[in-house]
């Protein structure tokens, strides 16, 4: 029975690559990456057989200890990841549960993440090949370590499939998972600059670490080079149990979870609560821009450019405070008002089968443009604002202030309005409704990006004007063309959005049924 899951997980998994040649492609791209790390980490280890015995130990308790505190994290992030040996499959069967989990467990080394995390596992092994006795502990450890960072996968994916089937916890773990994403270069950079501070008592630590269950695996094979046998046999001991206890409490969870699969329906709700309907005008572009604003707050496909926006002062102060110039701060306010206004660009693609609704209500297309760009703007003018007055607040620069608030409200008009035309023109592939913000659906991929540098190149043209007095207030320091940048981008920028929001409705009045046809495509 374990080798009939290993094989169907592998049956699986190859029609999965075959279904789908995109998918195919981006297992492509994660291997290349994966096979990156991991010649790193191997070499690493590899060179440190050369090494004292107690910067070994460090290094290798330090790395062991993240991998299997990283399988125990990912898993509340993206639970659903890989779900092609889903157990609630198997409640018809009657599977022993001790074959069951045996099975469950190996298949979770196949894949990109359980190979790479066994051959940097084994590498430990030519790191203490200096006796038999280290190499033969180290090969214990590593395994010992890889089926601690698996069955504690199991654990949490278990322990969370009820969270995992609820719409909420999606949406927030999807959002969750952006904020260490953006600030990846300061956490790593802040880590690094940890580590050198405090190399001193990383041994230290390390030697309490190793008596956890996260280090006590990964540090058998060193206490064992160092003569230490006692110590070896007690960590050995807490490894084992720690592996028991995770597979008693991964089968208990299991027994449950196969007896009483989690519910995933929707709880009673009140009615009579219209929400954001209530409060906006009651007019077809109210009750749109009411929806939209919805979507942004909700749904996590849109609420992903709202988390993003407040982590970016931060990585251009950080970027700042690196260098020390905060110049690059200046880009804050017109960076955040592209990202937001081209943010709308997909709208209708984002809407997939629910434009439909727009059709049949027979809503007029300029109401139906001009109530999505509103949304948007009801938040996206007071961050520019915000932004370019805080910049200005910082650096004691009030004088180029006109001309930053020109350029940032130019572009924020005039990409509010080409994306009012983009989207009633165009459909591109995106996630679908209630999947994560990071799943990309096969699609035309040519088109898309088409679409995106095109209207990108266009939105550069059409901010020119404003771009142009910007230079001229920096080369001159005249501040009267920062005051006419004002004018331009607002003036300007208005005009744009109104002629954006027109041409785009008689262009979705006229292609309706052609784009409805096209955005159920991806279903």
């Amino acid at each position: 029975m374990v080798a009939h899951l290993l094989r169907l997980k592998l049956i699986l998994l190859r029609n999965g690559l075959r279904r789908s040649p995109w998918q195919l492609v981006g297992m492509a791209f994660a291997g290349l990456y994966a096979v990156g790390v991991v010649a790193t980490l191997v070499t690493a280890l590899v060179l440190l057989r050369g090494q004292p015995d107690d910067l070994a130990q460090t290094v290798v308790v330090l790395v062991g200890s993240a991998a299997i505190l990283g399988w125990g994290l990912v898993p509340l992030i993206a639970s659903a990841t890989d779900m092609t040996l889903d157990p609630a499959r198997f409640t018809t069967f009657a599977i022993p549960m001790k074959q069951m989990l045996a099975g469950l467990a190996l298949g979770g080394l196949i894949g990109i993440p359980g190979v790479a995390t066994s051959l940097v596992a084994l590498s430990t092994v030519v790191t203490w090949s200096r006796g038999v006795l280290p190499a033969l502990a180290a090969f214990v450890g590593a395994v010992l370590g890889v089926l601690t960072c698996v069955v504690l996968a199991k654990v949490v994916t278990t322990a969370t499939a009820s969270l995992a089937a609820s719409r909420r916890f999606k949406d927030i773990s999807a959002i969750a998972f952006i904020v260490p994403l953006v600030l990846l270069g300061p956490l790593v950079a802040g880590l690094g600059q940890g580590i050198s501070v405090s190399f001193g008592q990383l041994p230290g630590f390390v030697r309490t670490l190793s008596w956890t269950p996260l280090g006590a695996p990964w540090s058998i094979a060193g206490d064992v080079a160092a003569g230490q046998t006692g110590a070896a046999a007690l960590k050995l001991l807490i490894s084992v149990a720690t592996l028991a206890a995770l597979a008693w409490a991964w089968k208990l969870l299991l027994e449950r979870a196969l007896v009483t699969p989690p519910y995933a329906g929707s709880g009673k709700r009140k009615g009579g609560r219209l929400g954001l309907l209530a409060l906006l005008p009651a007019t077809p572009a109210g009750a749109v821009m009411a929806r939209c604003l919805t979507y942004w707050l909700r749904d996590p496909r849109y609420s992903g450019s709202l988390v993003v926006i407040p982590l970016l002062p931060v990585v251009l102060a950080f970027q700042g405070a690196q260098t020390g110039d905060f110049t690059s701060l200046g880009v804050l306010a017109p960076l955040s008002a592209f990202i937001l206004a081209w943010s709308i660009s997909a709208d209708v693609s984002y809407d997939n089968t629910a434009f439909a609704l727009h059709l049949a209500t027979g809503v007029r297309g300029v109401a139906d443009r001009l109530g999505r760009a509103l949304a948007c703007l009801a938040f996206a003018l007071p961050v520019v604002l915000v932004f370019a007055l805080g910049y200005s607040a910082l650096t004691g620069d009030w004088a180029g202030l006109p001309g930053q608030l020109g350029l940032s409200l130019g572009i924020l008009f005039t990409g509010l309005g080409l994306s009012s035309v983009v989207s009633a023109r165009y459909t591109v592939a995106v996630p679908l409704p209630g999947d994560s913000p990071f799943k990309k659906p096969p699609g035309n991929v040519g088109q898309t990006l088409a679409v995106q540098f095109g209207g990108l190149l266009v939105l550069m043209l059409l901010v020119l004007p404003e771009v142009g007095l910007l230079i001229a207030q920096v080369v001159t320091g005249n501040s009267l063309f920062g005051w006419l940048n004002l004018a331009t981008g607002t003036v300007l920028g208005t005009g744009l959005f109104v002629a954006g929001v027109r041409l785009g409705g008689k262009w979705l009045e006229a292609r309706g049924p052609e784009l409805l046809a096209q955005v159920s495509v991806n279903r």
